[in-house]
């Protein structure tokens, strides 16, 4: 049966552009020639398969990931996966990375002097359930420079990575918190025109989510494509 809103172009500005001058590394990785498009075959967009029995629900706390806790804010983030007209999309494997609550990566390129914290990783994954729905336990993130531009520094984040059937369905996203006034400034989050579209990136703090004397609650749903789609790493 065909769904009768059927497909709903997104708008104008609501997705990154590859070149934005601002953010200094699209002037040298942005695509100087128009794309060329491929089409995909069966294997393709069937294959490889995700397993639910791979990704254990220890997954999702990255609170308890080491024998200490973490040292920061502990929060929650939960939300829904939702396709361009509001139905839940179940089955999708969501990972999550972040810095600590330092504003420092566990890689070895991150040179920041900031402190590591020895009892966290940074790293989390889960898969939605029937109803789309998703959870995690995390530290919120620090904000930490970077050498964009003069006294550049990144608002605090959490990357999201988004995997349906298939690895070439893969979408990647960030998600910013609300009050913070690095945003103005950040030439990642402004690559997106619209003003609309860029809220979408920015989570909700959500009071029924909250657990007291525990963890603050944010509420980040993440749609997928359409007029309100969560913006999108090209």
């Amino acid at each position: 049966m065909t769904d009768p809103l059927g497909y709903r172009r997104g708008a104008p500005g609501g997705q990154p552009d590859y070149l934005h001058p601002p953010y200094a590394s699209t002037v040298k990785r942005a695509p100087r020639q128009p794309l060329v498009f491929m089409p995909h075959t069966l294997t393709e967009i069937t294959g490889p398969l995700f397993g639910q029995g791979k990704v254990a629900p220890e997954d999702a706390d990255l609170t308890r990931q080491h024998e200490g806790q973490p040292i920061g804010e502990r929060i929650l983030v939960s939300g829904r996966v939702l396709d361009e007209n509001g139905h839940p999309v179940p089955d999708t494997l969501i990972e999550l990375w972040q810095c600590n609550a330092a504003g420092r990566y566990r890689h070895d390129t991150d040179r920041h002097d900031a402190p590591l914290d020895p009892n966290f990783t940074g790293t989390g994954r889960t898969i939605s359930d029937g109803a789309g729905c998703y959870r995690f336990t995390t530290i919120k993130p620090g904000a930490y420079p970077w050498r964009n531009h003069p006294n550049a520094w990144r608002p605090q984040h959490i990357h999201f990575s988004l995997f349906g059937a298939s690895f070439l369905t893969r979408l990647v996203t960030q998600m910013y918190f609300p009050g913070d006034p690095l945003l103005a400034l950040d030439p990642i989050f402004n690559s997106v025109a619209e003003a609309q579209a860029r809220e979408r990136m920015i989570a909700a703090f959500d009071l029924d989510l909250t657990v007291p004397e525990t963890a603050l609650g944010y509420r980040f749903d993440i749609v997928l494509r359409g007029r309100d789609a969560t913006p999108m790493e090209s």
